[in-house]
């Protein structure tokens, strides 16, 4: 494997697992475990580094003039890009309101 399948996978891989903790810092807060939740969440955000990063030299390369022919494999990777993304977003919302919530109980 390589070239754009490579850097397709990679996407996928780290995104995905991203994503994952992402999942786990919201059950997390539900928990009111926030230091566990927001040290998922620093967690994840390496790993969407990590996509985000291999993202950006797709989009350095076309800059520079050698053309990316998009597949089905790379709008999938791009798809979980922008799934991963939208679920950071949540988690951190999601911890805010549970920490409010916790506080409103006591």
């Amino acid at each position: 494997m390589e070239g754009m399948e490579l850097v397709s996978f990679q996407i996928i891989a780290s995104v995905g697992a991203a994503k994952s903790m992402y999942m786990e810092a919201m059950k997390a807060a539900q928990e009111f475990d926030f230091e566990k939740a927001e040290k998922l969440i620093e967690d994840a955000e390496e790993m969407f580094l990590k996509g985000h990063e291999a993202h950006a030299s797709l989009i350095q390369k076309e800059a520079g003039g050698e053309p990316v022919n998009p597949t089905m494999l790379l709008m999938h990777a791009e798809d979980q890009l922008m799934a991963c993304e939208t679920c950071k977003q949540m988690a951190e919302q999601q911890i805010i309101i549970f920490k409010k919530f916790q506080s409103l109980e006591k």
